[in-house]
């Protein structure tokens, strides 16, 4: 493989939330003022849609939230327009038996970037979903139950068809599924899934996120290395992204992304 460094915009933090998901903090102003002082020329809000999730508390926006969103959004493109690019996107999350509703809902705006991810399970035994990437005690409980290996291998299936049915133009935190779970670790036993995954990432001409959160989580951006390695092989573009959920986080550990591309990733064998 070619060791010189992958094309990876690091001017642009590509995954930013709102106050609008109700798990976020922060005015939007707040975080293009951050992004502004990191030196950024771009952020991207990539704020939550779901559909007809049944879970105890709601992080994603209803309509009247995008509604608000895109009217801040605008004022902040004019208001900016100067100083950095205030690009309006969404993160949607896959619902295979509401497909139908999401590409509706997604075909109503005009979106700046369209990311994919799956973030809410139903639960094979009850009428109500499993965060898929939370640290609530329930969450995890009810995943050890039903087992890891298995939530894994649907969580891999259902975001491959996601991005084969959604109009998406990047994948989100592609392994970041379980990753508050005790031991559990998504690598080569789930090799095969994940080549599917990223063929189908090339094929619909998407991009892959790196998310600098991971750094926080786990030392490590997700995805893992060899998945990197993976997508940099099939030629897929790389975004950055900070899953900033309060102004400050804005840009966090993109200082860190260069070093970790050229030595663990480019720098290791496949």
């Amino acid at each position: 493989m070619n060791k010189s460094l992958p094309l990876i915009l690091l001017h642009s933090d590509g995954h930013v939330h709102t106050k609008y998901c109700h798990h976020a903090s922060g005015e939007m102003d707040e975080y293009v003022l951050c992004a502004i002082a990191a030196g950024l020329k771009e952020i991207v809000f990539l704020e939550h849609m779901e559909a007809e999730v049944y879970y105890f508390e709601s992080t994603w926006l209803t309509e009247d939230d995008f509604d608000t969103y895109f009217s801040e959004g605008k004022r902040l493109q004019k208001k900016y327009k100067d100083d950095i690019r205030v690009s309006l996107g969404v993160e949607v999350g896959y619902s295979s038996s509401h497909k139908e509703e999401l590409l509706e809902r997604l075909g109503k705006r005009e979106w700046d970037r369209i990311g994919v991810s799956y973030h809410f399970m139903p639960h094979p035994e009850g009428a109500y979903h499993l965060n898929l990437v939370s640290r609530k005690e329930e969450n995890i409980r009810s995943i050890e139950k039903i087992g890891c290996e298995k939530v894994l291998a649907d969580y891999f299936t259902t975001l491959t068809e996601a991005v084969n049915i959604l109009p998406g133009t990047v994948l989100c935190h592609l392994d970041a599924a379980l990753r508050f779970q005790p031991g559990i670790s998504i690598g080569r036993e789930h090799t095969e899934q994940i080549r599917k995954l990223l063929q189908a990432v090339k094929s619909q001409e998407m991009a892959l996120e790196i998310n600098t959160s991971g750094f926080t989580i786990r030392g490590t951006p997700f995805p893992a290395s060899f998945i990197i390695r993976e997508a940099i092989a099939l030629k897929i573009p790389l975004f950055p992204g900070s899953d900033a959920h309060k102004p400050e986080d804005v840009g966090r550990y993109f200082n860190k992304l260069e070093n970790y591309l050229q030595q663990d990733v480019l720098g290791a064998d496949i």
